[in-house]
């Protein structure tokens, strides 16, 4: 009895150690995988920071009004001024649409059969 129990026990360390193995590589793969994306999203914030000074040098207001003077012929353009802008309060909405009427009432004919006696 003593030497089934010592096999058992020998199967299962055996086996707990092969499951350790596996998840002790499994665990680096995962770790090497989220060093990858880390680099990744390091270089994407580096690209994206480059892309924004890029936007911020191309939407200069004194290239753009150059640009536009430039074009004026083929495009139109003016130059902007302070009074282009206005206020928020004169921005006109659409109006809300109005609840549907589900029940309707015809009032012509309401008005002709209370006069009839």
């Amino acid at each position: 009895m003593r030497g089934i129990a010592y096999v058992l026990t020998a199967l299962a360390v055996f086996g707990l150690a092969f499951w350790a193995y596996r998840e002790n590589y499994a665990t680096q793969q995962v770790l090497k995988e989220t060093r990858a994306l880390q680099h990744e999203i390091g270089a994407a914030q580096l690209r994206l920071g480059m892309l924004r000074a890029e936007w911020a040098y191309l939407n200069r207001p004194d290239r753009l009004a150059e640009l536009a003077a430039l074009n004026f012929d083929r495009l139109g353009l003016l130059p902007l001024r302070p009074d282009q802008f206005g206020r928020v309060d004169e921005v006109s909405y659409p109006p809300k649409p109005l609840l549907p009427i589900l029940n309707p009432v015809d009032v012509s004919t309401m008005a002709a059969d209370e006069e009839q006696p």
